[in-house]
């Protein structure tokens, strides 16, 4: 079984008549995922790509229940959408909206908690399980990167994200599942969060994680390996190196404080805890023969 994600996964698309929603739909459904209805206010009865839209979630799970929602929706109306979604008993959403206010990222992760559930991103491209299933907007015919296999990667970069699983596949390895929790400074889960699924994950065998300047999530999971949370190898790459210290990025996760945020200090904390990291994603492939040697 994948992580978050899987060929039976039943899932649910909001905003799925828009330009975004039809495009990446289309895409989710030529990959194998399975779509069972879109969610579109005021367009009932329409249907994109053989699937059927409704005009809300709670409709649309009477006839054909979902057990992931996928939001193509504008970041002023993610919070609404998350809420609908989790209203209708969906425990796992994805939502790829940049911008949400802030005040609203933190209603929405205090209120899946709550539920007992997990919203990915916002600001991010999506999941995806390769020649299985994938939610959100990525690009899986680019098989350089997206094959499959038995490595984990968990990315908070949209730009890094294809050059370092590139190197994960360059060096004979496949990815099992890849998320990407978004790169805003509030994200709807964070990695360490992620790392259970990994752990107990049999199709599993090391995870990457791909991180950036700013924030405390590498830190976190420094601290989970070392109270033996998470117990397989693990590979880093920290982007944000030639970034001048003391400079304020303008990245919403990029804010170093408290002691914690540099890359050094994030480099420091997961080599402590057991784990490699690249200083360039080239070092990747070989990095991961190393740790499962």
């Amino acid at each position: 079984m994948s992580i978050f994600i899987d060929a039976g996964t039943t899932v649910e698309v909001q905003g799925a008549t828009g330009k975004e929603g039809s495009y990446w739909l289309k895409h989710m459904k030529e990959m194998g995922t399975k779509v069972v209805f879109g969610v579109t206010p005021g367009k009932e009865g329409q249907d994109v790509e053989g699937v059927p839209v409704f005009h809300s979630v709670q409709r649309g799970m009477t006839r054909h229940p979902a057990e992931l929602a996928m939001l193509f929706v504008p970041p002023r109306f993610t919070k609404d959408a998350v809420f609908e979604a989790l209203d209708a008993g969906i425990r796992k959403i994805v939502t790829i909206a940049e911008g949400i206010p802030l005040h609203e990222s933190i209603q929405i992760r205090k209120a899946a908690i709550s539920c007992g559930a997990m919203v990915i991103g916002g600001n991010t491209s999506g999941i995806i399980s390769p020649a299985k299933a994938m939610a959100g907007c990525i690009p899986y015919w680019i098989e350089r990167v997206y094959k499959n296999g038995d490595i984990g990667v968990m990315t908070r970069s949209g730009s890094l994200t294809n050059e370092v699983t590139a190197e994960v596949v360059k060096g004979g390895f496949g990815v099992s599942t890849l998320i990407g929790v978004g790169g805003d400074s509030v994200p709807g889960t964070r990695f360490a969060e992620l790392l259970p699924l990994y752990e107990n994950d049999p199709e599993t065998k090391a995870v990457v994680i791909i991180g950036e300047l700013g924030g405390s999530m590498e830190e976190e999971v420094a601290e989970a390996m070392e109270a033996k949370l998470f117990t397989k190898p693990l590979v880093a790459f920290i982007g944000g190196r030639t970034a001048p210290e003391g400079k304020r990025m303008g990245h919403a996760g990029a804010i170093v404080s408290g002691g914690k945020g540099s890359v050094k200090g994030k480099v420091a904390a997961l080599e402590k805890a057991g784990g490699l990291t690249a200083a360039k994603p080239s070092q990747v492939g070989g990095l991961l023969k190393q740790a499962l040697k």
